[in-house]
């Protein structure tokens, strides 16, 4: 088992700790929180060793979870990796580019492991259809949240919208050759609601809006590709799958069938993939610890969150 460590008892911290304690395949062994006050009252409440300083934690793990706020990733980050640790960073990566590009220098000179917490690649509904999503032309997301104080310190972009970013760099497999922007600052000092245009080499445009002042809760993908249209709900765990063939000689009395101007006639029929249940942070954490066991690439890497960074960034500029 991995020796593990948590930076961060907030909100997602304290579900990261809960995590890890009861992974199979880590040792939680403390965390750090810079604010003593709280870090003693969840060390009272949950019985997880609070340690006073981030150097005696980092010193005495393996692993580095890193769920502080954002402004703090470099730094803590830096330090980590100094002390010969491999780190899981919650998202967004780091502050700026340039700092994730120099924490990704320095995880390749130590040679070590590194993950970013965009969890919505664990998703069991996004991970029943992904092989399904293959050259998608046309991509529409909507990502929008009721308000919550927590998270208003950066951008509506880097809070939510990074989710459906890296989801989306994860299957266009094609560079953002234009990106276009607005968004409005409603209640935050930094953008509450927004909406992006990507465009890709390949031809491929992605639509995505995000909001964080809702009055309802959604997390939906849509992606249209030849001969196939697939929807992903990632707040409710459900997807749907349409597809197109061509159509039989003689179809069936229930056979859905469309006739172009051509002539040429498709027929419709849905396809229901299985979903399984999961806990997307803890199959995250642990697929981390498989990848650092094995020596292998973890699924979503440091460059992966450097480049939802890159184009969150670009989104922001364009505002």
């Amino acid at each position: 088992m991995l020796n593990a460590g948590v930076l961060g008892a907030g909100h997602l911290g304290k579900i990261h700790l809960r995590l890890l304690k009861q992974s199979t395949k880590y040792n939680l062994v403390g965390f750090y929180d810079a604010d003593e006050k709280n870090g003693k009252k969840v060390e009272k409440e949950f019985g997880y060793k609070f340690f006073k300083s981030i150097d005696a934690l980092i010193d005495a793990v393996d692993v580095v979870d890193i769920v502080t706020p954002t402004l703090s990733h470099y730094d803590c980050a830096k330090k980590a990796i100094k002390k010969g640790k491999h780190i899981f960073i919650e998202k967004p990566i780091t502050n700026t580019v340039e700092e994730a590009e120099h924490i990704r220098e320095l995880l390749a000179e130590n040679n070590l492991r590194g993950q970013v917490g965009h969890v919505e690649r664990f998703n069991p509904a996004f991970l029943a259809v992904k092989n399904d999503i293959k050259t998608p032309m046309f991509i529409e997301t909507h990502r929008l949240a009721e308000f919550n104080p927590r998270g208003t310190d950066v951008p509506v972009v880097l809070d939510l919208m990074i989710h459906d970013i890296d989801i989306i760099l994860s299957i266009v497999k094609s560079k953002v050759k234009h990106v276009s922007a607005s968004g409005v600052s409603v209640i935050s000092d930094t953008p509450d609601i927004a909406n992006a245009r990507l465009e890709f080499e390949n031809g491929c445009v992605a639509n995505l809006t995000a909001s964080r002042i809702s009055l309802k809760k959604m997390r939906k993908a849509r992606f249209f590709q030849k001969d196939a249209y697939i929807s992903v709900d990632f707040l409710d765990k459900k997807c749907e799958v349409v597809k197109m063939k061509d159509a039989p000689e003689n179809p069936g009395d229930f056979d859905m069938v469309l006739q172009n101007a051509e002539g040429v006639k498709k027929q419709i029929y849905f396809d229901n993939p299985k979903i399984t249940e999961n806990n997307a942070i803890l199959d995250e954490l642990e697929a981390f610890a498989n990848a650092i066991n094995t020596n292998t690439t973890p699924v979503v890497t440091l460059h992966d969150g450097t480049e939802a960074l890159r184009v969150a960034n670009q989104i922001i500029n364009n505002f």
